[in-house]
């Protein structure tokens, strides 16, 4: 079984936060833990990020907030080798955040790049870290599929979300689309192209 390796955002995910009662419920998972959750340093999150990844040879990753831009700067690292996919829930965007919580963060600017392991990111339509125009924005330029779960907030407590049993119907949903994805992968290159004996062509 792979694992499932939690990231949390700015100040960390408290108790009763979905992403707590996640790792009670989904055996295999663990919470990468930064050294200062009230200000975030990506210098300091991401090597920490990728000696989880390290330490677990190959994991799911089930990001929320700041915790998603963490995952998406694993695009063009080695260590995005070892993510067999990534559920990516509310994401922040860093201008809305630093206006929120000013001199928090230190996270540079928005990763953009697309990233190379199966995605979806859950966001909706009334969250005050991220407009939905912008949820879209990131979802097409991260190459993930883009979930908009309505008149969510920003998927924490506040909004009401307490174990979020729906969010495991997408993980397991990430989970078929990675093992779909390897199965294309393996196939030899004919086949794959649909040039096999199955696909003659004309």
């Amino acid at each position: 079984m792979s694992d499932i390796l939690i990231l949390p955002g700015l100040f960390g995910s408290g108790d009763g936060h979905w992403q707590r009662h996640w790792l009670q419920d989904q055996p295999g998972s663990r919470c990468v833990v930064q050294d200062d959750w009230d200000h975030p340093n990506l210098d300091s999150w991401l090597p920490r990020l990728e000696g989880a990844l390290e330490e677990a040879g190959e994991a799911y990753l089930v990001a929320h907030s700041l915790g998603c831009l963490l995952a998406a700067r694993l695009a063009g690292r080695n260590a995005a080798r070892r993510v067999k996919g990534a559920l990516l829930v509310a994401p922040c965007d860093l201008p809305a955040t630093e206006i929120l919580h000013p001199g928090h963060i230190s996270f540079g600017a928005m990763p953009t790049a697309p990233l190379p392991f199966p995605s979806i990111v859950v966001g909706s339509m009334n969250d005050a870290y991220m407009t939905v125009d912008r949820l879209t924005l990131f979802g097409r330029l991260w190459n993930a599929e883009t979930r908009n779960i309505g008149l969510a907030g920003h998927i924490n407590i506040a909004s009401g979300f307490g174990r979020w049993r729906n969010g495991y119907r997408l993980l397991d949903a990430l989970k078929t689309r990675s093992g779909a994805r390897k199965r294309f992968v393996s196939m030899p290159p004919a086949i794959a192209m649909g040039m096999g004996p199955e696909c003659p062509t004309s």
